[in-house]
């Protein structure tokens, strides 16, 4: 464990994270994780729905805003508790002519938000962005630190 919880104190922040996402990345995912919702891949079928276009998966977009807590604790079942809600989708764009290029950016900071020194325990508060919008609000990870 890198943390000692001695040396934390409330609204510190512990880092900032940029994620760039794109159409390539959301068919690994889709792969992976057996999500094939085409609102994930096919911008014809994403607007059909209503949608602005190709969207990532929440879930690709929650867990790549906690990897900034498991990189700054160093270890990632320390990590006891992580919950979100999702309020806007991350539209990512077709970059493929561009490769290398991200169809989208989520920009995640995280800074201490509470502290248990009776269950050696710190609360993490996320701000996850894309686009100048909020995307996940009261996203927020407790992490057990030695």
């Amino acid at each position: 464990m890198n943390v000692e919880l001695a040396t934390l104190e409330v609204g510190l922040q512990i880092g900032t994270r940029t994620v760039g996402i794109t159409r390539q990345d959301l068919v690994r995912y889709a792969g992976a994780s057996g999500d094939l919702n085409p609102i994930h891949w096919n911008p014809s079928f994403a607007e059909g729905v209503g949608l602005p276009g190709v969207i990532a998966h929440g879930m690709f977009t929650m867990g790549a805003s906690v990897q900034l807590v498991t990189d700054w604790c160093g270890d990632p079942a320390a990590i006891l508790d992580y919950q979100t809600r999702f309020t806007k989708p991350v539209v990512v764009e077709d970059t493929t002519a561009q490769p290398g290029e991200p169809g989208a950016v989520v920009e995640v900071t995280g800074v201490v938000g509470a502290i248990d020194t009776e269950r050696s325990t710190a609360r993490i508060d996320l701000t996850v962005t894309s686009a100048g919008q909020k995307v996940l609000v009261k996203a927020q990870a407790v992490v057990k630190l030695g």
